[in-house]
């Protein structure tokens, strides 16, 4: 690799024709990707793609923590791994499970290191953290800022990553599709070499060349109605690297957070699970609590649980909500432990110390993604995946509360270290021939856009939900198989916008959603269907795998017209 070029314009630009060259290309800039980014510079040049601004992630938006076993006198590194494989419903890999929990410390050190400021216990010593407990975890260990770990996390890395030499930070960059040898009709092995990118201020789409690639796109929550999730999370990476041939794993379990904020004025806004940790009640509009009788950790059962739980609930009674109380805490312990909760409540006239908060499940994390090895590769050559991307094997069918940000900082260093043992062989010498659209007028029908993601969102939500059916999943998917082909008629009659690339994501993430859902023939984590209520030992260990070349019809609707460049 060539020696790190200074942070600012990525490096071999070529501005007649819009080429960038670097020697690794990072789609995306959450924690996983400047995380990746930080470490990476030291082996080369490094172009990190933002799709809006840097702080427009779902990093930012994350509340609770980090999991990590900070405390060895009363945690144990065997503790966390049992939690998070009880979470997981059978089909973690234990492997990574191990290799995750046992890193973490450090992972958490490295960010100490970077400027994080964690919270600390009231008046304590100074090397005292203030470890929160959530659903799931049978210790006290979640690193938290507050309840702004993500927002603090990401001020401290884009700093980092700002002040740190041979990174490129190019903000408003939403990636098309990926560039692999295949693509380009080159003979095997398939790897990536860069990405078509459109550059929204400019509505210019520009390729961007490196011998590496790395996913950091992170999740896929707009494909619901009802999300935790920003409006970035259209699942972007999941379907490029499916587009591309990569396999893909488990993606129908989809976690629903329990408690996200249900009020008119509050759009996805969550109540953190540290609110539970922290002995919040949820209870029925009359005042009845309903945890106990299904779980024997009440409120403080995995999320899957909880979630079926209120959702049941709902459905039986035909209310809109149930309620979160945690009156028995003073206003100052509340705006302390939750300045930013307490503040939105506030904002919206609810007193969290003398009210109970209504709140819904909503969708918020993807367990399954881009099928990854220990080292974050998957299976195309130089492309690796991080993050809510990825799918590791860590979660399994179920995430077990704080592991995500942890997952991220893991395999990003993973990756790194991957790299920096094996580096290419060569840059790839490879031309990849510029976007072809200079013949695609302006859509003058931006209202099919709307319409169809509209329909794909309430279509998941009603269909491909908390709880699913056979035939709700058929008809989903019949639907969506129509849908997905008259987006690609419009991808290809009309100028590329922003809103279409995240149409044509949305739907493709959508059909693998759908398709891996009726292959799992059982209900387990978050996968829970009427017609198979009970787990399947049979596939207790079996991941749900999605390969391209073995679904004809997803073949023919992904294929470029004759002649096309694009």
């Amino acid at each position: 690799m060539r020696d790190p070029a200074e942070n600012g314009v990525a490096e071999g630009f070529n501005e007649e024709r819009m080429q960038f060259h670097s020697d690794i290309l990072v789609i995306g800039g959450g924690i996983a990707g400047l995380s990746f980014a930080i470490e990476a510079s030291a082996l080369g040049s490094v172009t990190v793609l933002a799709k809006r601004r840097l702080i427009d992630s779902n990093t930012h938006y994350a509340q609770g923590g980090i999991a990590a076993v900070w405390d060895r006198v009363h945690d144990s590194f065997e503790a966390h791994i049992q939690d998070t494989l009880k979470a997981g419903a059978g089909l973690c890999d234990r492997r990574a499970v191990e290799y995750t929990v046992r890193a973490a410390p450090e992972r958490i050190r490295t960010l100490i290191d970077y400027g994080v400021h964690f919270s600390r216990e009231p008046g304590s010593a100074s090397a005292s953290y203030a470890l929160g407990r959530e659903g799931g975890h049978s210790e006290r260990r979640i690193l938290h800022a507050q309840d702004l770990t993500g927002k603090e996390v990401l001020r401290a890395l884009v700093h980092k990553a700002r002040s740190t030499r041979g990174i490129s930070l190019l903000e408003d960059h939403v990636a098309i599709d990926l560039v692999t040898t295949e693509r380009l009709g080159l003979p095997s092995p398939k790897r990536a070499l860069g990405a078509y990118v459109l550059d929204t201020n400019k509505q210019q789409i520009h390729t961007f060349h490196a011998p590496i690639v790395v996913l950091a796109t992170g999740g896929l929550g707009k494909v619901y109605l009802y999300t935790s999730n920003p409006d970035i999370a259209t699942g972007d990476g999941v379907a490029m690297a499916w587009r591309a041939g990569a396999r893909i794993a488990n993606m129908e379990f989809i976690q629903f957070h329990p408690t996200c904020l249900f009020h008119p004025h509050a759009r996805n806004f969550l109540i953190s699970e540290a609110v539970r940790g922290e002995g919040g009640i949820l209870r029925l509009k009359d005042g009845r609590t309903f945890m106990e009788r299904y779980h024997p950790l009440k409120e403080l059962a995995p999320r899957d649980i909880v979630a079926r739980a209120i959702d049941a609930e709902l459905k039986e009674r035909g209310d809109d909500c149930v309620f979160l109380d945690v009156t028995h805490h003073d206003a100052d312990f509340l705006r302390h432990r939750f300045p930013t909760i307490h503040e939105k409540c506030r904002s919206l006239g609810i007193d969290m110390a003398r009210e109970w908060i209504p709140v819904v499940p909503a969708c918020h994390y993807a367990c399954g993604g881009v099928k990854t090895d220990l080292e974050a590769r998957t299976s195309i050559g130089n492309l690796y995946a991080i993050g809510e991307v990825a799918c590791t094997g860590l979660h399994g069918a179920n995430r077990l509360a704080s592991n995500s940000l942890l997952e991220a900082l893991v395999f990003s260093h993973a990756a790194v270290e991957h790299i920096r043992a094996h580096p290419p062989s060569k840059p790839s010498n490879a031309t990849i021939p510029p976007w072809n659209d200079l013949n695609a007028p302006d859509s003058d029908e931006m209202v099919v856009v709307s319409h169809n993601w509209d329909e794909i969102r309430r279509l998941m939500w009603n269909y491909v939900g908390i709880v699913r059916t056979t035939k709700r999943l058929e008809r989903a998917l019949k639907r969506i198989e129509m849908l997905k082909q008259e987006i690609k008629e419009y991808y290809w009659n009309f100028r590329v916008t922003s809103d279409v690339i995240e149409l044509r994501n949305i739907v493709t993430v959508a059909e693998l959603i759908v398709r891996s859902a009726l292959q799992r023939h059982e209900s387990r984590g978050l996968h829970y269907t009427l017609d198979y209520p009970t787990p399947d030992d049979d596939q207790q260990r079996t991941p749900t795998l999605l390969e391209r070349e073995h679904v004809p019809l997803l073949r023919a609707l992904e294929a470029s017209p004759p002649g096309s460049e694009r």
